[in-house]
């Protein structure tokens, strides 16, 4: 049986950025005031790519969301040279829930909401878990084959499609 407590993450300590002078943030953007530590939100992970925190409103036992350090729009306006930063985000997720003790990552979902179904236009990967205990609730909300929500795979694939100048 899952617990819906969230296990022990060893918080980093790093000081504090002045992300607000910086190129990569915007002062609207609650994610990227969360990510300069403007909001008092714990972070399980941060690094100068990548940083994560837990969901204000989860959908599961483990609810994380992964985000560009830097301030990225959605995924709609991603590029094939986006891939990578993509791939880098699934496995953040995946170090946070092995973590966690999560271990049945065939029991996760991992996706993005389309726009314009996303609530922050701050890019965010969903890290859910075990999937198979999704709420009533986020099982409309994450939805897998849904114009309102994409998994990684159909994320990636779409990039991957696109040409270098799109």
């Amino acid at each position: 049986m899952a617990s819906s407590e969230v296990g022990e993450v060893t918080q980093l300590d790093i000081s504090k950025r002045n992300m607000a002078t910086d190129e990569g943030y915007d002062k609207k953007c609650i994610f990227c005031k969360v990510v300069n530590k403007e909001m008092g939100t714990e972070l399980l992970h941060c690094d100068e790519e990548i940083s994560c925190f837990r969901d204000i409103k989860p959908g599961a036992p483990h609810h994380y969301l992964i985000v560009p350090t830097k301030h990225v729009g959605n995924c709609k306006s991603l590029t094939k040279a986006h891939v990578p930063l993509v791939q880098r985000m699934v496995e953040v997720g995946k170090e946070i829930l092995e973590k966690n003790n999560v271990t049945d990552l065939s029991d996760v979902r991992f996706g993005f909401h389309w726009p314009p179904f996303c609530s922050v236009s701050h890019l965010h990967l969903h890290v859910l878990a075990p999937a198979s205990q999704l709420t009533f609730i986020s099982r409309l909300f994450y939805r897998l084959n849904s114009y309102w929500f994409v998994t990684v795979d159909q994320l990636i694939e779409l990039l991957n499609s696109k040409s270098e100048t799109d």
